[in-house]
């Protein structure tokens, strides 16, 4: 993989691609409307809710996580990287179900392992671990009393966190019974009940049906709006990215980049970048483009498409627009193919 990213401080670590979060202001697709419109996500504010301090676990010889820093505040960061670069052991140690060989985890200031860290946390895992003959709704209910609230209020909590994620009006059946998006809405439901500052959210689209997803997306937007902190893996990278633009990529069990899609891909200059131009002079303006330092290759498509793979995406298309005035080509549509968390991601695990 290339050295994409130097020290945040002299004490090591990740560094982060937007240090300054007061500064960040996420953008999201607008939520359809049969499922309501969800408040602005706010600027990060207030104080650090979730902090890894070069933080390393191992597993025997096998490293989970190593030399992480990060810090989290309100608001919703997406944790993405392939299978094995760490994020579920990096979760674990977010709720303190593990606990780090190295470095330190915090949780509201308090150490993660700390039972006191634990009742600031709501844990939604990727993985089932239900007591299946229960309903939903005594499932949540049993939670919210093993989170140590009397009878009366774990039942107005369970109702109330039932309607939040849509299983109000279908919680009665057994659990064995439930369809995946079922099961998801109630590990979400067990995971809000008790109204925590830390949300950790192992991929909570999965299974979900796209109205679903889209009430979910709705749903993480006002916790933020609210002053939480969540920290959501997925797979679902495009529903991702409709969520929040923040994203913290992880590859071989370290922080790779942090921050919005853009300012990654601006880390990227060095690597080729994909744009595919429709224009009805594809063969002559394919050959002034391979004159441009900044171009790598040309492949001519379809439909008088051809793609190009050029470098240093700023300095390309500025001598692209000069191209395009001086020899006076008509450009019908022109696009970029790989400004994507996918592509970033592919990218930054040494992939295409």
């Amino acid at each position: 993989m290339p050295e994409l990213l130097d020290p945040a401080d002299p004490r090591g670590g990740d560094r982060a691609v937007a240090p300054d979060r007061s500064q960040f202001t996420p953008t999201v697709a607008p939520p359809g409307p049969s499922v309501g419109i969800a408040p602005p996500l706010p600027r990060a504010f207030g104080p650090s809710l979730l902090l890894f301090e070069q933080v390393s676990k191992w597993y025997g010889p096998v490293i989970g996580v190593n030399q992480v820093t990060l810090e989290l505040r309100p608001g919703i960061t997406g944790l993405v990287g392939s299978n094995g670069a760490g994020k579920s052991t990096l979760m674990r140690l977010a709720t303190g179900h593990l606990r780090p060989d190295l470095g330190k985890v915090s949780v509201c200031g308090l150490d993660a392992w700390n039972a006191d860290a634990k009742r600031h946390v709501g844990y939604c895992p990727d993985t089932d671990a239900f007591y299946e003959e229960m309903s939903g709704r005594q499932f949540v209910e049993v939670m919210a009393r093993l989170c140590g609230y009397s009878r009366r209020d774990a039942r107005r909590r369970t109702e109330e966190t039932l309607e939040r994620v849509g299983m109000a009006g279908r919680c009665e059946r057994k659990i064995r019974g439930y369809s995946k998006g079922m099961r998801q809405r109630i590990k979400l439901a067990q995971a809000l009940v008790h109204e925590p500052e830390l949300l950790v959210l192992d991929e909570p689209l999965s299974g979900i049906d796209p109205i679903g997803r889209q009430e979910f997306i709705v749903l993480f937007r006002q916790l933020a709006a609210q002053g939480k902190c969540l920290l959501v893996s997925s797979h679902e990278l495009e529903e991702l990215e409709k969520l929040t633009d923040h994203v913290a990529i992880m590859a071989r069990g370290r922080i790779a980049a942090v921050g919005t899609v853009p300012q990654i891909r601006e880390l990227l200059d060095n690597h080729p970048l994909s744009i595919r131009i429709q224009s009805d002079q594809t063969r002559a303006l394919a050959g002034d483009l391979l004159q441009l330092p900044d171009v790598v290759g040309v492949e001519l498509g379809e439909r008088d498409n051809l793609t190009v793979r050029a470098r240093n995406p700023k300095q390309f298309f500025s001598a692209f627009m000069r191209l395009v005035l001086e020899e006076n080509y008509q450009v019908g549509h022109l696009e970029t193919l790989d400004d994507s968390t996918h592509a970033v991601l592919e990218y930054l695990l040494g992939g295409k």
